[in-house]
């Protein structure tokens, strides 16, 4: 078994890294299929008018991109404030180790 599979920081960074994916990736899914289902279902809701020209389903097709870019400054937000951190604390402990403690997984059995 690789070296880097034993360390007892990875389980810790994949399950951060797998929540900070999944959640980022419903978000701006999310709101993109709540789009696509709503002019399927309700397009009179769509064709309401807001204000002048604009209509409710213009409104949501414009919101799109800002809830796209939130959803991208969250997930940089917290990949520096969880997954960093640990991917640095695992990246600094095997840095620190005795060059003799290294296992290497080339086949050549050093």
């Amino acid at each position: 078994m690789p070296h880097h599979r034993s360390s007892p920081g990875i389980p810790q960074l994949r399950t951060a890294y797998r929540l900070l994916r999944r959640v980022s990736t419903l978000t701006a899914l999310g709101y993109f299929v709540l789009f696509l289902v709503l002019s399927g279902y309700a397009p009179g809701f769509l064709g309401r008018h807001i204000s002048g020209g604009l209509t409710a389903g213009l409104l949501l097709g414009l919101c799109q991109l800002p809830v796209t870019l939130v959803a991208i400054g969250v997930y940089e937000w917290t990949a520096q404030r969880t997954v960093d951190p640990l991917a640095a604390a695992i990246r600094h402990q095997a840095t620190q180790r005795p060059p003799h403690s290294r296992r290497y997984t080339d086949g050549a059995g050093r």
